[in-house]
């Protein structure tokens, strides 16, 4: 990789970019330690909030928060626009092949993916073939993982269409800003994403199965307090107002869902589940499964509850798919991508393995069904030992990894233990589809490599994140301000 890479506030020659003005002259006369002093202040809250997460075989995990930038990453909105417009094209596609290849297949009819790519791949759920979900929709809410290399340069890194994570970063992030750091919300038109529970709410309501009624009943399904998500699971169920379930609360009667409670059986109409397909229900995928509810999927295939993300949505993750969604979005809206992919080789595939395996010391290689940043080298930072002893994995079972280019990631000004420096970051927006449409939430997960020269960002790894400013235009309405019980709030302009 070369050393030069595009910096967002500073832009390409360390000119500061003119819209970003005032928050470079923000920068500029705020001491290093009195940012230091606020960005401590904010993890505080953090830690006592509980907002922790785990790395599994870690014993040191259960305290550990993800670290906080207090500097944030700001888009600007005719930028905002386009991306909205490319994510919602994206999932939109994501949406159509989801019910295409657990129905009609055309897509493999028309030989435009290999057959043994869908069929051969663990992701895909042959127990869900033929079964529609309600209103047609299966990925409810997508995390879509963009990387930025020019000022008008994004590419798509991954798509999470399973149960993405992350976007309780985003909210509690927004809070510490503005209370934290009110003065830049008065320089600054700020999109609010404050929001966020209420569209994922109406996202939830709008997709349960008809003759619900007006007020359908939703909950979250979480593994328990053990997994590494749950302060998410239990802060979006608070945020909404719903019940957050284990499997143990709820039980299936005659193809319908009940949650326990102390006044009777309550019917449930909408499950946003944050359990991975394999332990959902143990009479169709793992018996041994103690995190699934027995009958789930019978009672989803009769068209009595709604699950969010719908089974089967890891054919959509994996990142041999992922290397086809250029010709998976022509084939269903006839035309061209508006987001590009990263250049992708296919180590299935003789040729893009010889490729690969003759240029492992420049190139990034993944697993297709890999996420948290292992089982991965990236070429240009990896010792000669550990490339060797990746060649032998590779050799061994090509099938498993795609190999791409190691991109000059964008940076963000960060405060590091020196000062402010400049920092590789990506982005994860989160993108509802409802039965009324699909939209981009105004903010996102920005995730920041804190180690010089490092490029990955994965919480697991080392990396933090930031807040992420949209920066709204003219037509835009809402923006975030501090309220006068000292909570956020959006005000119409």
């Amino acid at each position: 990789m070369g050393t030069w890479a595009f910096d967002e506030i500073l832009g390409t020659d360390g000119a500061s970019r003119p819209e970003l003005a005032n928050l470079v002259d923000w920068l500029a006369d705020t001491p290093p330690d009195e940012l230091r002093r606020r960005q401590e202040a904010a993890e505080s809250t953090f830690r006592q909030l509980g907002i922790t997460f785990a790395v599994y075989g870690d014993n040191d995990a259960s305290e550990r928060i993800i670290p906080f930038d207090i500097v944030p990453r700001v888009f600007l909105a005719d930028e905002w626009a386009r991306l909205s417009e490319g994510l919602i094209q994206r999932v939109e596609a994501i949406n159509a092949f989801l019910d295409d290849i657990y129905g009609a297949q055309e897509i493999l009819k028309a030989g435009v993916l290999p057959e043994d790519l869908i069929f051969l791949n663990p992701q895909f759920r042959p127990e869900v073939v033929g079964i529609r979900p309600p209103h047609g929709i299966w990925a409810h809410i997508c995390g879509i993982d963009l990387v930025r290399t020019g000022p008008d340069q994004f590419f798509v890194l991954e798509d999470n269409a399973r149960t993405p994570s992350g976007v309780s970063y985003m909210l509690e992030n927004r809070e510490a800003m503005v209370r934290l750091c009110p003065e830049l919300f008065g320089q600054l038109r700020v999109a609010a994403v404050d929001s966020y529970p209420d569209r994922l709410l109406e996202t939830m309501r709008s997709v349960a199965p008809r003759g619900c009624g007006q007020n359908p009943t939703c909950v979250v399904l979480t593994p328990g307090h053990y997994n590494s998500a749950y302060y998410e699971h239990s802060f979006l169920a608070d945020s909404m107002g719903i019940e957050l379930v284990e499997a143990a609360d709820l039980v299936v009667d005659n193809d319908a869902v009940y949650m326990r409670t102390i006044a009777g059986r309550v019917k449930v109409d909408v499950i946003y589940r944050r359990v991975d397909d394999d332990f959902l229900d143990p009479l169709v995928f793992r018996p041994d499964s103690m995190l699934g509810v027995p009958g789930l999927i019978a009672a989803y295939a009769a068209g009595n509850v709604a699950i969010i993300n719908a089974p089967g949505n890891g054919i959509a993750d994996d990142k041999a798919i992922y290397s086809y969604m250029p010709e998976i979005v022509r084939f269903y809206s006839g035309k061209e991508a508006k987001l590009p992919n990263v250049e992708t080789w296919r180590c299935r595939e003789p040729e893009a393995l010889r490729y690969t395996l003759d240029n492992l010391d420049q190139l990034v290689v993944k697993l297709v069904d890999g996420s948290g940043g292992y089982g991965m080298l990236v070429g240009p930072t990896a010792s000669n030992g550990e490339i060797e002893k990746f060649r032998q994995v590779l050799e061994a079972e090509p099938h498993r990894y795609i190999a791409q280019p190691t991109l000059a990631l964008s940076t963000v000004p960060t405060l590091v233990e020196s000062g402010v420096a400049p920092r590789h970051v990506d982005f994860r927006p989160f993108v509802l589809s409802g039965a009324k449409g699909v939209q981009v939430v105004p903010g996102g997960l920005t995730r920041v490599a804190l180690r010089e020269g490092s490029l990955v960002v994965n919480s697991s790894q080392g990396g933090g994140t930031k807040d992420s400013f949209v920066l709204l235009d003219e037509g835009m309405k809402q923006t975030q301000t501090m309220g006068p019980d000292g909570m956020t709030q959006e005000q119409s302009l």
